[in-house]
């Protein structure tokens, strides 16, 4: 699940027609905003990136939108992936084994690729 914050500006006499016609449309939720300087903060979500980018172009060709942009997004398939990274082992073994001889080692231009001389 993804979830974006955009920030809409508006003209401030279109404010409240707009306002309704977002929370009527189903395509996000509205939070709060500031009228006097047509501006309003709503958030859309999505099982994906491609979903979220439909909604915001949902939300930036509605009548009365002057401007729609996404600020903060949370991608939960990329909250996995730091959580994965952060869980597995860092430092390549060839980094931290004390047994292997720095003259053993050849160098690829890439350590996952590594190629140890001498069965290490």
């Amino acid at each position: 699940m993804n979830i974006s914050s955009i920030v809409v500006q508006v003209k401030p006499e279109n404010y409240d027609k707009l306002k309704e016609d977002l929370e009527a449309s189903g395509i996000c939720e509205y939070h709060f905003g500031d009228k006097e300087k047509g501006k309003m903060i709503v958030t859309v979500e999505g099982t994906g990136v491609e979903e979220e980018i439909k909604k915001l172009v949902a939300i930036q060709t509605t009548p009365g939108v002057l401007t729609a942009d996404m600020m903060q997004t949370y991608q939960e398939e990329l909250d996995d992936a730091i959580k994965e990274l952060e869980a597995s082992d860092m430092v390549p073994e060839v980094l931290v084994n004390e047994n292997i001889d720095i003259r053993d080692i050849k160098y690829n231009g890439d350590l996952k690729k590594k190629d140890f001389h001498g069965g290490v």
